[in-house]
């Protein structure tokens, strides 16, 4: 058996990833990061293990959601709040009115790196290499801007470091605290039909605040009434990078990747024998699997023997990503392998990657009809089997963009154009995510019964 060490990952077949010209440059960089200060801490990865354990249980739920890449051009305090914000909307409404605990998990401070379905993009009978996020090249068709730049790591975590701290500061600082519930709706979205549905349950909620304060529970004395816990998490997909922030704890002895609180490895590169699922292997953090249609039962109950030997509670989180009207075709042949074996995971559901479309007027987008179709199904497969549906991981932002069809606020086709600012995928806005934070409450309150 080989041994693990944080680069034992470089004697394993990698896929996605980039080919820097100049490895002098990359080494050097690498070296300075290795002396760089953690994102997160050993313990605060530990308290999220506990709260997905929780949701492995049934006893909470999970909210994961945020952009499909972030981007050093919209690095900007304003859409790191607004993110927040509809993620507490989102958090409230499945806590309230689905009666479970919401343990919050942004896809933030590092979805930098992104998979790619081709090594190369051709446009105009041009040929350069895909753009592979910001951490890696540009965006821009150039053959400058597309040409792989290890300093980019250097600006990513700059951009994550400052990030984290503006998170922890909303976190604890009064923008989490209940009282200010009716603030989190934000201004382009505040007439959507979601978001009028929430401000009839923010105002019960007040009341019910006004009682509590009446017993004598006040925000003042009770640190869950002003506070909340929030986690970070990216794909692990840049294994130089993830290396070099792959630190020892101190009080445990263990290893934690110390980029995010969780990390998760995409459908392209879930190999048993691969690189990214040898590197996630020997870190402490929670992990994520995306499983796509092609998943088969066996190569998941593997997956999990290999990335959590000891069956830990609140360790593994399967994404599941199937695409609506396939969730019933996938997803009880996955469940049913898990139950037979009694591995202890976390089940979650995507229900973006599998709806993306081509619009007629040439953008990628995708249906919120569909988003909603993938959830309710998800949900209606976990009741017929007996087994808990405990997540979602959404990608979405706080912005008020036109990037997804449908929804309350009824973006069209031909909207699309007029704010469409992904770098990648399309995203959910604030009001269609806060629809489908309704949807998902239902559901839970459903399975209950």
């Amino acid at each position: 058996m080989s041994i693990w060490s944080p680069s034992s990952w470089r004697d394993k077949p990698i896929l996605q990833q980039p080919t820097y010209p100049d490895k002098a440059a990359l080494e050097s960089v690498l070296e300075e990061l290795r002396n760089y200060p953690p994102l997160v801490f050993a313990g605060e990865a530990r308290s999220l293990k506990s709260q997905l354990a929780n949701v492995a249980n049934g006893e909470a739920f999970l909210l994961q959601g945020g952009d499909c890449a972030e981007s050093f051009s919209e690095f900007k305090a304003q859409n790191i709040r607004d993110s927040f914000k509809a993620l507490l909307q989102m958090a409230v409404v499945m806590t309230y009115a689905g009666g479970l605990p919401v343990v919050k998990v942004g896809r933030i401070a590092g979805q930098f790196a992104k998979p790619r379905s081709s090594d190369t993009e051709t446009i105009g009978g041009v040929t350069l290499d895909s753009y592979r996020g910001d951490i890696i090249n540009g965006s821009e068709f150039t053959p400058e801007a597309r040409i792989p730049d290890p300093q980019r790591m250097i600006k990513a975590y700059n951009q994550s470091a400052a990030t984290q701290n503006l998170l922890r500061a909303f976190a604890s600082g009064g923008l989490a605290d209940l009282h200010q519930v009716h603030k989190w709706t934000l201004d382009f979205a505040s007439q959507g039909g979601a978001s009028q549905k929430f401000e009839t349950l923010a105002n019960e909620i007040q009341k019910s605040l006004k009682f509590m304060e009446a017993c004598g529970i006040t925000s003042r004395t009770y640190r869950t009434l002003r506070e909340t816990d929030f986690y970070t998490s990216h794909e692990a997909l840049l294994l130089p990078y993830e290396e070099a922030f792959t630190r020892k704890d101190s009080t445990t002895g263990d290893w934690y990747d110390t980029s995010a609180h969780m990390l998760w490895i995409g459908d392209r590169t879930r190999q048993l024998d691969g690189a990214h699922v040898e590197y996630l292997s020997g870190v402490n953090n929670p992990i994520g699997i995306k499983a796509g249609p092609s998943m088969d039962p066996e190569d998941l109950v593997r997956l999990c023997d290999k990335l959590n030997p000891n069956n830990e509670a609140g360790r593994l989180n399967v994404i599941v990503r199937m695409g609506a009207g396939k969730v019933g075709d996938g997803l009880p042949a996955l469940i049913r392998a898990i139950e037979r074996e009694g591995k202890k995971v976390v089940w979650s559901c995507d229900p973006m990657h599998g709806n993306t479309i081509k619009s007629s007027n040439n953008y990628k987008t995708r249906p919120v009809d569909a988003v909603l179709t993938e959830m309710k199904e998800f949900f209606q497969v976990h009741k017929s089997e007996g087994t808990f549906g405990g997540g979602v991981h959404l990608e979405m932002t706080g912005k008020n963009v036109t990037e997804c069809i449908g929804g309350s606020f009824t973006v069209t086709e031909e909207d699309l154009s007029s704010r469409y600012h992904t770098h990648c995928d399309p995203r959910l806005n604030a009001d269609q995510a806060l629809e489908l934070a309704f949807l998902i409450a239902d559901s839970i309150k459903e399975g209950q019964k």
